[in-house]
């Protein structure tokens, strides 16, 4: 039997000290000493060889083992579903809906004839009983049990045998092992290596829900995105029902899926039209508002981005952008001025993507720089049009990807002409395109600048 204890490592330079120490003697460093397990008198491992190689395409294929989640958004995300002995992180905000998004996962798994077991270590089984009545997540075959302990949660999967678990959260897991507190560096490190290792054993896909830092980063030590198979950002606007399901590492697909859902009474359901939600409350005539196609993945989305500009007595104008890059609005707006001869450097600005959206996409630019100079002069933009394009130092507009993609679904919505980069190609059926090769050229087209 190996014994254990404890030792405070060094994240800088590994050097082990018997007790914490807020400086490491070792390097200097303040405030890198984590505790660890340290296992003394290990059994030697068998040297014995238990692995075979083979041709690459004699090996099996993970992808073909993956089992649909029953949630359509989710199942995009994943590339079809979960695979068996796969670990999947998924974080995001307090309140954003991580535990609603599990939950309803693991009801519609257990309603699909799998046993899925729920470990709710933040709320009590009774809590979650109440939320599953709710979501209508109450299946035979799916268990729950209120618990933080490591080694209890391995002992319920020896009673259940499930085939998917989800671990809410995995930083109120504790090791007992170990004397740090719950949510510490090492607890979320040692008890997410086990957890791990007992996945990849015994063949389950294991869900692990993740708190993120107020910087937006997963809480817990940065190996813990490196030990598991996938992970998933969930994100959305608290104030709006909208919410963004994406993948920024995935070991079995691409990464450029995204998924979107809407909260409601009933909990999270699929967005069968993102672009038409965006739109619903679109009021047409009214200046500074433009419409851009955008793409969220390989998801065409049309998005209204607003603007506002206001005169200022400040001898630094305001600038206030929303759901949109502060940087990128700030280099537009020295665009308009130098380039095209608007006078924006003394007025202030305010931008926004409407419904919740985050629009990080440069083919946004040149909807937006349209949308400044049409509050700017008053002149709104005719209300079949979309702009798409990137802005340029220079002034001239460039081509994005997936044009023919963002194209076609503003056709679909309804809109008839398009500005878009001099070098696109044709346009899809119904829509006209307007070339232009610079953001002055853009203004004419759209009608938009000063009289």
């Amino acid at each position: 039997m190996a014994r254990t204890k404890t030792v405070h490592r060094c994240t800088s330079c590994g050097a082990a000290a018997p007790k914490w120490a807020g400086r490491c003697d070792g390097c200097g460093e303040w405030n890198t000493l984590v505790e660890e397990l340290d296992v003394r008198d290990r059994p030697s491992l068998s040297v014995g060889r238990t692995s075979v190689a083979m041709p690459i395409a004699d090996v099996a294929d993970e992808s073909s083992q993956l089992r649909a989640t029953g949630l359509v958004e989710v199942d995009r995300v994943l590339g079809g579903g979960l695979v068996p002995g796969s670990v999947t992180l998924v974080g995001g905000e307090p309140g954003i809906g991580k535990s609603t998004l599990m939950l309803q996962l693991a009801g519609s798994v257990a309603n699909a004839g799998q046993k899925a077991l729920y470990v709710s270590g933040e709320e009590s089984a009774a809590q979650v009983r109440g939320r599953a009545d709710r979501l209508g997540a109450l299946h035979d075959e799916l268990w729950l049990v209120g618990e933080t302990v490591l080694p209890h949660i391995l002992g319920h999967l020896d009673e259940v045998k499930p085939d998917v678990v989800v671990i809410d959260s995995v930083q109120t897991m504790v090791n007992p092992e170990m004397t740090s507190a719950p949510g510490s560096v090492g607890q979320v490190r040692e008890c997410a290596y086990e957890l791990v290792q007992e996945a990849k054993r015994r063949g389950i896909a294991l869900l692990l829900v993740g708190h993120v830092t107020k910087e937006g980063t997963l809480a817990g030590p940065r190996v813990l995105e490196h030990m598991v198979d996938t992970v998933l950002e969930f994100d959305g606007d608290r104030q709006h029902g909208l919410r963004l399901l994406r993948a920024s590492k995935h070991r079995f697909g691409p990464t450029s899926e995204v998924g979107l859902l809407q909260m409601d009474e009933m909990g999270l359901a699929p967005v069968d039209d993102p672009s038409g939600l965006f739109l619903a409350d679109r009021v047409t005539g009214v200046s500074g508002s433009a419409v851009v196609p955008t793409v969220d993945g390989n998801r065409p989305l049309l998005v209204e981005v607003q603007a506002l500009v206001a005169p200022s007595q400040l001898a630094t104008p305001r600038r206030s952008a929303q759901g949109l890059d502060q940087g990128r609005l700030a280099m537009l707006l020295a665009v308009l001025e130098r380039r095209v001869g608007l006078p924006v450097s003394s007025a202030e600005v305010y931008a926004l993507a409407v419904g919740g959206a985050r629009v990080l996409d440069p083919g946004a630019d040149a909807g937006l720089a349209l949308a400044v100079t049409s509050s700017l002069t008053g002149h709104p933009l005719a209300d079949d049009l979309v702009v798409v394009g990137e802005v340029g130092l220079g002034g001239e507009l460039r081509h994005v990807s997936h044009v023919t993609r963002r194209l076609s679904e503003a056709a679909r919505m309804g809109f008839r002409r398009a500005i878009v980069p001099h070098a696109t190609e044709d346009a899809p059926d119904g829509l006209t395109i307007l070339r232009a090769p610079t953001l002055a050229a853009a203004v004419q087209l759209a009608d938009v600048g000063p009289s």
